[in-house]
């Protein structure tokens, strides 16, 4: 359970927060001053601080100095009214994560507050390498001599200011090697910050990284700062960078060439100190022949390079791989899985893993989800094509005809068939979910592999 301390001489706003994100099984804690909001910091840092600029004696901005001299990762929302804009500002330049505008979209705060405790969460655990015994951190797994020379490149790697470009298929494990780099770099005590380019919208993307002045365009009522600007002194690490477009591929390039930019519909040349690590699962070479890759930026992203072998290449891997996997859903579960049955071992290491790690991580948390006995046996697995028994392949059909006389009934019934049909079965996915989990929204949504926001969104619309 993430703690948040919630600063302002409101008691009004405190109840309000402790109202909201309690229910959202966040812990709450309350501070009316800067000075006790010190003090509490001081004896138990919280996942995450939200605060307003202006209180009586010590202001906001004050406090942050001080919180983040003598803790640099402590995240920190700042709240502001439209008159103290430019403070809000100055907070990020301080070290703040962000800062949200009074009166609150409560939507929006949500969305920022989540960002932030998983923001929180990737800087302080820490990528170990494997042989590194410390289950309580994330580890990247693997004594195949393809891992072992990435081993040795990072360790080469972090330590200097160097781009770095991080190739390889999507599930392969880029992030995990990108925040190895941060985590053994000058800079793991600074920002470390994720965009996804493929997953943003490319007009937003642009107001992302860079932000935006008012009234830059319909509905930016405030100024808000990007990426490049929050991140200045830490390391950004833009995720699929094959998928940004031209136009935003040459502000980029600006930053990696003299580390300035503008905000959109601004003037004002900001001024930024980012190291950037970059990652794409696409042929950026190929891309550049075709022109739809500047050859200027990809020589800028590819100083360095590091390739992450597909898990169909290293299948030597997949042992150490699944005990590591059972280890932290066992953890993560509240599970006491003490192995595997030999014939499921010698069919992962058969398979051919599309989805690479990515996809072996999904399986074996499903299996634990559902195993009921202390190893992982085909009563456990057999949800998945792959694993299914021999014997069971009557039984499968059977389920298969279960469902096209379902299919049938709604297509007897007429009316809007297709939406109809997909609702009720989102419906109770996300329910089986849930009861699988006992409600815990962040191990459903992993179950079902979708974001929280997205399946709070499901079970808001489930209710209506």
């Amino acid at each position: 359970m993430a703690t948040i301390l919630v600063v302002d001489d409101q008691k009004s706003v405190l109840y309000s927060f402790q109202r909201v994100f309690g229910e959202e099984g966040y812990r709450v804690i309350t501070a009316q001053s800067a000075e006790e909001a010190i003090e509490t910091v001081k004896k138990s840092p919280p996942d995450l601080v939200i605060m307003d600029i202006k209180m009586p004696g010590m202001d906001g901005l004050e406090a942050l100095e001080i919180m983040k001299g003598f803790y640099p990762k402590l995240m920190v929302i700042i709240m502001t009214a439209y008159s103290t804009t430019e403070k809000a500002i100055n907070a990020i330049k301080l070290g703040a994560y962000d800062y949200i505008v009074k009166p609150f979209d409560n939507k929006h705060l949500r969305e920022v507050v989540e960002r932030a405790i998983e923001a929180k969460r990737i800087m302080s655990e820490v990528v170990t390498f494997e042989g590194e015994e410390q289950e309580t951190e994330e580890r990247i797994v693997g004594s195949s001599s393809g891992m072992i020379e990435i081993y040795k490149k990072i360790g080469k790697i972090a330590p200097t200011e160097a781009t770095v470009l991080i190739r390889g298929e999507s599930g392969s494990g880029k992030e995990l090697i990108a925040r190895a780099i941060y985590h053994h770099s000058f800079r793991a005590d600074r920002s470390f910050m994720t965009v996804n380019c493929a997953a943003i919208p490319e007009g937003l993307l642009e107001s992302e990284l860079f932000g935006y002045e008012r009234g830059a365009f319909t509905g930016a009522d405030v100024r808000r700062i990007g990426k490049f600007e929050q991140c200045s002194g830490g390391t950004i690490f833009l995720d699929e960078i094959g998928d940004m477009s031209l136009p935003l591929q040459s502000k980029v390039l600006r930053v990696l060439q003299d580390g300035t930019f503008q905000r959109l519909g601004g003037n004002e040349i900001i001024k930024t100190d980012v190291r950037v690590i970059a990652a794409t699962n696409r042929n950026l070479e190929e891309m550049v022949k075709n022109g739809s890759f500047r050859e200027d930026l990809y020589y800028r992203l590819n100083v360095v390079s590091i390739s992450i072998p597909p898990l169909r290449e290293r299948k030597e891997d997949i042992k150490e791989l699944v005990q590591y996997f059972v280890r932290r859903f066992n953890k993560e579960l509240k599970r006491n899985v003490k192995g595997i049955a030999s014939e499921i071992l010698k069919r992962l290491e058969e398979y051919n893993w599309p989805g690479n790690v990515r996809e072996l991580r999904n399986i074996i948390q499903r299996a634990m989800v559902f195993c009921q006995k202390d190893y992982l046996s085909f009563e456990c697995i057999e949800c998945s094509d792959l694993f299914e028994k021999p014997a069971s392949v009557s039984s499968r059909r059977d389920i298969e005809e279960s469902f096209l006389n379902i299919i049938d009934a709604y297509l007897r019934n007429g009316g809007s068939v297709f939406q109809e049909a997909i609702s009720t079965f989102e419906r109770l996915l996300v329910k089986r979910a849930l009861e699988l989990t006992n409600g815990n929204q962040v191990h459903a949504a992993r179950l079902l592999d979708i974001a929280r926001n997205t399946l709070r969104s499901k079970i808001e619309n489930s209710k209506e």
